[in-house]
């Protein structure tokens, strides 16, 4: 099996490509020097070279273009192009979209069928990006994911932006009343794989938390990282921003972090 990847250097991608690797699956970075995003024939061309099984749409807006709105490239033109192609070859194809398609204001938990609600900024172009891949391709698997947490220091999670902001700040404020979209990484590049072995179209939420607020997953993760952050808590931002669906289980965040169950026990 081969899987064409688009964004596979990101933080995701990088997980994903090692979750696909390992089940023996071969993933292939998508070659933005030879196939940029605003060149469509260029891109027939590497997909009919690399006659990938299925596509997976991973990429942001993190190496420029020079185009002014690259937002709108990335996030919307450039996955309904690979939806449309996509659908032409009857292979599958997985959009990763985001828990901000949901705006602050909105009410969660948030199930698959909530409408989104997100018209500005990065939730506002994802939202629009989920539209027009099932506009080009019904049968397109839209994947929206929360904050991920890794085991590093590097990448774009929660665990690097928290070590960030105590380097940068000497505390971390975090509120008891916002309940995150999140997940730990490997376990939604795995999810994320089983969506390429024949998993019926429509929209995912790839979320672990069941019930943890921010500051105690902050706590949990500075007690695995040996308790080298003064974290503290607040009252300030109020949402419950869960992700739920019973379509697709990742393991709970006690699972791997036990540190939850430790310090709210």
């Amino acid at each position: 099996m081969k899987l064409l990847i688009t964004g596979a250097r990101g933080t995701v991608g990088q997980a994903f490509v090692a979750e696909a690797a390992t089940a023996g699956i071969k993933p292939i970075a998508w070659d933005r020097a030879s196939a940029p995003p605003d060149q469509p024939e260029a891109g027939r061309a590497l997909i009919d070279h690399h006659q990938p099984d299925a596509l997976v749409c991973l990429a942001v807006p993190s190496t420029s273009t020079g185009r002014p709105d690259e937002g709108r490239l990335i996030n919307v033109e450039w996955p309904a192009f690979l939806a449309s192609e996509s659908r032409k070859r009857s292979i599958p194809m997985i959009y990763t979209s985001t828990v901000m398609v949901f705006s602050d204001h909105a009410r969660g938990p948030f199930r698959p069928e909530t409408p989104p609600d997100a018209t500005t900024g990065y939730g506002g172009e994802k939202r629009r990006g989920e539209e027009a891949v099932l506009q080009a391709y019904p049968g397109a698997i839209i994947a929206r994911l929360g904050w991920q947490i890794g085991e590093t220091f590097t990448g774009n999670t929660m665990t690097a932006h928290l070590a960030g902001q105590m380097a940068r700040d000497g505390v971390i404020s975090a509120s008891r009343r916002w309940l995150p979209a999140t997940s730990m990484l490997t376990d939604t590049a795995r999810a994320l794989l089983s969506l390429t072995r024949g998993a019926e179209s429509g929209i995912y939420h790839l979320s672990a938390n069941d019930r943890w607020n921010f500051f105690e997953i902050a706590v949990a993760l500075n007690r695995r990282h040996g308790d080298r952050w003064n974290v503290t808590p607040n009252d300030d931002f109020i949402y419950d921003q869960r992700m739920l669906d019973e379509k697709i289980a990742l393991p709970p965040l006690a699972k791997h972090l036990p540190e939850l169950i430790a310090d709210n026990a």
